[in-house]
Protein backbone atom coordinates (compact mmCIF):
# COMPACT_ATOMS: atom_id res chain seq x y z
CA UNK A 1 0.00 0.00 0.00
CA UNK A 2 1.05 3.36 -0.33
CA UNK A 3 0.48 6.96 0.63
CA UNK A 4 0.34 10.21 -0.45
CA UNK A 5 2.33 13.23 1.57
CA UNK A 6 1.02 16.93 0.50
CA UNK A 7 2.61 19.92 1.37
CA UNK A 8 -0.12 23.06 0.43
CA UNK A 9 1.29 26.06 -0.05
CA UNK A 10 -0.39 29.16 0.06
CA UNK A 11 0.03 31.99 -2.69
CA UNK A 12 -2.66 34.32 -1.86
CA UNK A 13 -0.42 36.63 0.01
CA UNK A 14 2.53 38.11 0.22
CA UNK A 15 3.56 39.18 -3.02
CA UNK A 16 5.04 35.69 -4.44
CA UNK A 17 6.85 34.73 -0.94
CA UNK A 18 4.56 31.49 -1.22
CA UNK A 19 5.33 30.47 -5.03
CA UNK A 20 9.17 31.06 -4.09
CA UNK A 21 8.40 28.89 -0.75
CA UNK A 22 6.61 25.91 -3.23
CA UNK A 23 10.01 26.16 -5.30
CA UNK A 24 12.30 25.82 -2.80
CA UNK A 25 10.48 23.26 -1.18
CA UNK A 26 10.31 20.86 -4.38
CA UNK A 27 14.74 21.96 -5.35
CA UNK A 28 14.86 20.45 -1.54
CA UNK A 29 12.68 17.28 -1.54
CA UNK A 30 14.44 16.47 -5.11
CA UNK A 31 18.24 17.26 -3.44
CA UNK A 32 17.19 15.21 -0.21
CA UNK A 33 15.90 12.34 -2.09
CA UNK A 34 12.42 12.32 0.14
CA UNK A 35 10.24 12.56 -3.13
CA UNK A 36 9.66 9.10 -2.68
CA UNK A 37 10.65 7.44 0.30
CA UNK A 38 9.59 4.25 2.76
CA UNK A 39 8.10 5.35 6.28
CA UNK A 40 7.30 2.40 8.84
CA UNK A 41 7.01 -0.12 5.52
CA UNK A 42 4.98 2.09 3.70
CA UNK A 43 5.93 3.96 0.36
CA UNK A 44 5.06 7.30 0.57
CA UNK A 45 5.41 9.85 -2.21
CA UNK A 46 5.37 13.57 -1.33
CA UNK A 47 4.37 16.48 -3.12
CA UNK A 48 4.41 20.14 -2.52
CA UNK A 49 1.16 22.34 -4.49
CA UNK A 50 0.15 25.81 -4.47
CA UNK A 51 -3.24 26.61 -3.55
CA UNK A 52 -4.96 30.07 -3.24
CA UNK A 53 -6.16 30.16 0.41
CA UNK A 54 -5.12 28.16 3.54
CA UNK A 55 -7.11 30.58 5.69
CA UNK A 56 -4.11 31.11 8.15
CA UNK A 57 -3.74 34.73 7.30
CA UNK A 58 -2.80 35.31 11.50
CA UNK A 59 -0.38 32.55 11.08
CA UNK A 60 2.08 34.19 7.77
CA UNK A 61 0.85 38.33 8.63
CA UNK A 62 3.19 38.35 11.55
CA UNK A 63 6.91 38.00 8.65
CA UNK A 64 7.35 37.61 5.79
CA UNK A 65 7.16 33.90 4.93
CA UNK A 66 4.07 31.92 3.86
CA UNK A 67 1.87 29.70 5.35
CA UNK A 68 1.31 25.66 4.90
CA UNK A 69 -0.07 22.94 5.75
CA UNK A 70 1.47 18.94 5.54
CA UNK A 71 -1.14 16.24 4.95
CA UNK A 72 -2.34 13.95 6.01
CA UNK A 73 -0.71 14.81 9.27
CA UNK A 74 -1.89 18.13 9.16
CA UNK A 75 1.05 20.06 10.66
CA UNK A 76 0.55 23.67 9.82
CA UNK A 77 3.54 26.29 9.48
CA UNK A 78 3.46 29.36 9.31
CA UNK A 79 6.08 32.52 8.35
CA UNK A 80 7.63 30.21 6.21
CA UNK A 81 10.38 31.47 3.82
CA UNK A 82 12.22 29.84 0.74
CA UNK A 83 15.54 29.79 3.02
CA UNK A 84 13.79 27.43 5.64
CA UNK A 85 13.38 24.85 2.64
CA UNK A 86 16.10 23.07 3.63
CA UNK A 87 15.51 22.70 7.41
CA UNK A 88 11.83 21.87 7.09
CA UNK A 89 12.00 19.13 4.12
CA UNK A 90 15.45 17.26 6.43
CA UNK A 91 13.56 17.26 9.77
CA UNK A 92 9.43 17.24 9.12
CA UNK A 93 9.79 14.84 6.08
CA UNK A 94 13.16 13.04 6.26
CA UNK A 95 12.81 12.35 10.16
CA UNK A 96 9.29 12.82 11.16
CA UNK A 97 10.25 15.66 13.85
CA UNK A 98 7.56 18.77 13.59
CA UNK A 99 10.03 22.03 13.19
CA UNK A 100 9.18 23.37 16.15
CA UNK A 101 10.46 27.43 15.21
CA UNK A 102 7.54 27.64 12.42
CA UNK A 103 5.23 25.66 13.47
CA UNK A 104 1.89 28.30 13.79
CA UNK A 105 -0.58 26.76 16.20
CA UNK A 106 -3.81 28.66 16.95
Amino acid sequence: MSENRRLFVCTNQKSGVGEDVAKALKKELKHQNLKKQVVDGQKVRTQVQTCDCLDLCKGCKKGPGAALIVYPEGTVYGNVRPADAAELVAEHLGRGKVLKRLRWDE
